[in-house]
């Protein structure tokens, strides 16, 4: 302690006692389930998959910090709810990080300072970016112990908004806000990601969306040639140019459709009958379903086109998607397909909200993806400590920001001997149970 923080101060009395406090209580960590996600780490091995894609030009005699180490710290302080780098300033003295990075409590060398760590984001060149987010596709094929026969892939996008003269930030008119537009792919099933990827703010065209998709689908299909994939998405992704891509690498989809005049009129017979039937029956909603096809003067070809048609006092909603699904009820294809699509925002949420991978405040867009990286490897690491957890318990689909504050902000005493280190976790901790049982899933082996 080198500042104030050892200064006692005082509480109200309790019992005609006096309460004081000080910041004196010696090796303690307030992130004592930080062990289980160095745990998940080891399993997954992302930090050394990611360091061996990076140029090291460092003497390796003269290395302090190993860059699997720098890298381990960041992405360990994110998925605990550091997002800023500026953090590792007083977490690299925490003795629970520390042991999480391989290193003693107290005999062990500090972990890397900011400085250390904002270097090594803005290090990597365009090359070993496009390594990295490629070796994050790598790692979410790795995850099925055998290629499915089926999967389901959401794309999306969301707004990033930046506060500064961000590389690639544009001026979003939608949104009213100057930001990036990153697109997430997610296996929604599993709640697993697939690809995050830095881009301008503004609606991506079909030709650069058919480019993002191409080189993901290559990569994929290098694990699995012959798993079939189906894509979903909102109205920005049904262009014309990606529904032929995927026609032609044997993709199925489903995307949103905005409306218009002609798709209007040909389900206006639906339209009125849904809302005459409401009418009648007097219910406050009714919703019915149709279908038809149709061909943009830009599609070149007729596809098979669905309507949900939903009348209600507020009046007629119509929503249109476009499918390659030729078997299926209408009904089918919307709710059940369509609309499951859903849950990807839901995932969006956890990976922009809750773990802040929109704290792209660097001024090079490689810096920025480099961090989407790291932010994509916490939520490996929260996932995959939330997949150990039985199905049966309370915490087996809460959010990370649960698990957080559940597992990871767990209080403890951290006492280094000569022949051990001593984790004393906080007695009243309410999920101990829970906590020891993932440890020793983890290692099954131990004590």
């Amino acid at each position: 302690m080198d500042d104030d923080t050892t200064e006692p101060f005082g509480f109200p009395a309790i019992g005609r006692k006096k309460v004081v406090a000080a910041f004196d209580g010696g090796r303690l960590t307030s992130d004592g389930g930080v062990m289980l996600l160095a745990a998940a780490e080891r399993q997954l091995g992302i930090c050394d998959r990611l360091a061996a894609l990076i140029f090291d030009p460092r003497d390796p005699a003269r290395v302090v910090h190993p860059l699997a180490d720098i890298l381990r710290a960041r992405i360990l302080a994110i998925a605990c709810g550091y997002e800023d780098a500026d953090d590792l300033d007083h977490l690299r003295r925490d003795p629970g990080f520390k042991l999480a990075c391989g290193r003693l409590p107290d005999s062990g060398r500090d972990l890397c300072s900011q400085p250390t760590m904002s270097r090594w984001e803005n290090a990597p060149s365009l090359r070993e970016v496009v390594r990295l987010m490629r070796a994050m596709v790598d790692l979410y094929c790795a995850s099925y112990p055998k290629p499915p026969a089926a999967v389901t892939l959401d794309i999306d996008d969301t707004v990033d908004v930046v506060h500064g003269r961000q590389q690639l930030s544009l001026f979003n008119a939608h949104y009213d806000e100057r930001c990036f537009l990153p697109i997430h792919v997610y296996d929604t099933a599993t709640s697993r990601p697939v690809m995050v990827l830095l881009r301008p703010g503004k609606t991506p065209s079909g030709a650069e969306i058919r480019g993002h998709l191409r080189r993901l689908v290559r990569q994929i299909r290098r694990h699995w040639p012959s798993t079939h994939i189906t894509l979903r998405g909102d109205g920005h992704y049904g262009r014309p140019e990606v529904m032929a891509f995927c026609e032609a690498e044997g993709i199925d989809y489903v995307f949103g459709l905005p409306t218009n005049a002609v798709l209007r009129a040909a389900v206006e017979d639906a339209a009125d009958d849904v809302r005459v039937r409401r009418a009648e029956e007097n219910a406050p909603v009714l919703r019915r379903y149709a279908e038809t096809h149709y061909g943009a003067k830009s599609w070149g070809k007729q596809r098979r086109v669905v309507a949900r048609i939903e009348a209600s006092t507020q009046g007629l909603d119509i929503r249109f998607v476009v499918t390659s699904f030729t078997r299926g009820s209408a009904e089918w294809v919307y709710d059940a397909l369509y609309c499951a699509r859903g849950q990807a925002e839901n995932l969006v949420k956890l990976h922009k909200a809750q773990l802040a991978s929109d704290r792209t405040s660097c001024r090079s867009p490689l810096a920025n993806q480099v961090r989407l990286v790291l932010h994509t490897a916490a939520y490996w690491l929260l996932l995959t400590l939330r997949d150990r957890i039985p199905t049966t318990h309370e915490l087996a689909a809460a959010e990370f920001a649960t698990l957080r504050l559940r597992l990871l902000k767990v209080a403890g005493r951290v006492i280094e001997t000569a022949s051990r280190v001593r984790l004393a976790f906080a007695a009243a901790c309410p999920h101990a149970v829970l906590f020891r049982g993932l440890a020793r899933s983890f290692h099954p082996a131990g004590p």
